[in-house]
């Protein structure tokens, strides 16, 4: 059995949500770049030349690269064979959220009340924290600063199974162009198809957390992706205000679901695509 405290993970947490906020992941980075050589509109290309040295100055500065510094959302993946100690792990993940937020400077959004008594809890506490038991001794932290320009902007279809491959396309560019600019694209967009209307929705953000570079394993829904990128380039969205480059990936995660049954859920993320990984 080993064993972890608290405190280190605490002190990982804080270290993460700085890093994400700074620093942009290089493969988003590259997606960028590539958008760059290849958007048709001159207004696109200043857009993204804008974004690019954006996110080129805020890493060299330690500097966030948006002013939304989102809400935390934490995926731990925790080992069967590992312990704990020292203190409560949700509250060490708070803890770490609330360290960061306030030591990187990082703008604190999160009310606690949602709607009667909306006051802001001054440290971007408490996250939205998913957990799943794997094999093992290691804890996973997976770290996600989500704002709520494209959060605003995503959504989720009940779809029918005779509404086929089709359906599924339809329902995700319909949402899409009803976000338009507003998400600040270019997007990376997270598709999740199966399950509950819950669990459609996880699985959309769970997509996010995927490389922008890396395709899904199983062929067809990897065949999907590059069509639904390809539709949503099409739509003229453009990287914020018209052009060819209107997202920058798009990734579908899949799962189970019931015989009557066809959810599909899309969360949009903006050109921001912040994430941090750390294996303990």
């Amino acid at each position: 059995m080993r064993t972890i405290n608290v405190e280190q993970i605490t002190a990982e947490v804080a270290q993460m949500c700085k890093e994400a906020a700074y620093y942009l992941p290089q493969d988003v980075y590259e997606a960028l770049k590539k958008g760059r050589e290849t958007e048709e509109s001159p207004v696109g290309c200043d857009v993204l030349d804008q974004i690019i040295r954006n996110s080129e100055i805020a890493r060299a500065e330690d500097r966030p690269i948006c002013q939304d510094t989102g809400m935390t959302i934490v995926f731990l993946e925790i080992g069967q064979d590992l312990h704990i100690e020292g203190g409560n792990l949700t509250d060490a993940i708070n803890a770490g959220v609330a360290k960061g937020y306030v030591e990187g400077y990082l703008r604190k959004s999160v009310v606690a009340e949602p709607l009667f008594n909306r006051v802001n809890t001054q440290n971007n506490t408490p996250a939205i924290i998913y957990t799943k038991i794997v094999d093992g001794d290691k804890l996973k932290i997976e770290v996600t600063l989500k704002g709520f320009g494209s959060e605003n902007k995503s959504g989720i279809k009940m779809l029918v199974p005779a509404d086929g491959v089709e359906g599924v396309k339809k329902a995700v560019l319909d949402i899409i162009q009803h976000a338009s600019c507003n998400p600040c694209p270019p997007m990376v967009v997270g598709v999740g198809i199966g399950g509950t209307m819950d669990q459609a929705a996880y699985l959309s953000k769970r997509a996010l957390m995927r490389p922008t570079n890396v395709r899904n394993a199983h062929p067809d829904y990897a065949n999907l992706e590059g069509e639904l990128l390809e539709m949503i380039n099409k739509t003229g969205i453009g990287p914020q205000l018209g052009g060819t480059t209107s997202a920058l990936a798009v990734n579908i995660e899949w799962g189970p679901t019931h015989i009557a049954g066809l959810p599909v859920a899309v969360t949009i993320c903006c050109h921001a695509m912040r994430h941090s990984e750390r294996v303990l």
